[in-house]
């Protein structure tokens, strides 16, 4: 009895030892904890997460949030990394936080493809936001309503389009869409709609025009309302956030960055 009782402690031991030894092994594979806004999340896409798991062996945990909350889930030590379409407080500046711009986005103003319209001025782009031009007639355009989306008030995209294009008036809408990117949907299937969002995530999407103001394409150098994307990290980049925003850097990804329409930084 004493013999078989000393075979299976042996043999438990031995078990035990095993996991011991794995558990390391289990640990060595990296992974990069990642809070990004819907906009950039649309922008990067699935292809540049997979390139760079492809070549630094790192796997990307994504969280898709809007721009502040991916700031907030990084403060909070939810992620290693954060990427938002909104400038950091001065006040997180204080506390260490570092923000890094690595591209320039158009904030395009898109229409579904039934509203036969390709340019508006400021002046109409406002008025149709503001609900004081309500009918596609007035523009130019057939004699039908104007179905206006907008992205969450929390967006980035929201509070952006906000400053940079309506100059102090109120913007009215008929839908509201929680997520920023989810309006390139819902204006796909809604005839006569309107909204806006980031060119990047427009890229190879069909049932869309995009639409210029002033005679002047989101991809132009002149084109009125720009966002900057922007990483954050906790300090200075650093382990696997610091060899992503490389990447991203690296000609491989600005190739891709390129691909979608946003014009990437300097560093």
């Amino acid at each position: 009895m004493k013999a078989k009782r000393h075979h299976l402690l042996a043999t438990i031991t031995g078990l035990l030892l095993c996991l011991v030894l794995l558990v390391p092994a289990v640990q060595a594979k990296q992974t990069l904890q990642f809070s990004a806004s819907a906009q950039i999340n649309d922008t990067l896409g699935q292809k540049a997460l997979n390139a760079f798991t492809a070549q630094s062996g790192i796997a990307v945990d994504l969280y898709v949030s809007t721009s502040e909350a991916a700031v907030y889930r990084l403060m909070n030590e939810f992620s290693d990394l954060a990427a938002s379409v909104r400038p950091l407080y001065y006040r997180h500046k204080e506390s260490g936080y570092v923000e890094i711009p690595f591209c320039n986005d158009p904030l395009a103003v898109i229409t579904n493809t039934t509203c036969n319209i390709d340019n508006l001025t400021e002046a109409q782009l406002r008025g149709i936001f503001s609900k004081t031009i309500t009918n596609w007639k007035a523009v130019g355009g057939p004699d039908k309503p104007i179905t206006v989306i907008v992205p969450g008030k929390g967006t980035a995209a929201y509070k952006n389009f906000d400053s940079l294009a309506m100059k102090r008036s109120e913007i009215l809408y008929d839908y509201m869409s929680y997520q920023s990117t989810r309006v390139i949907e819902a204006v796909q299937q809604l005839p006569y709609s309107i909204s806006f969002i980031g060119q990047g995530a427009t890229a190879a999407q069909d049932g869309l025009r995009i639409v210029k103001i002033n005679d002047v394409a989101p991809r132009d150098a002149s084109y009125p309302y720009m966002q900057t994307f922007y990483f954050v990290t906790k300090g200075n980049p650093a382990g696997a956030a610091k060899k992503f925003i490389d990447f991203i850097r690296s000609d491989k990804g600005l190739s891709l960055l390129k691909e979608t329409g946003v014009m990437p930084i300097a560093q």
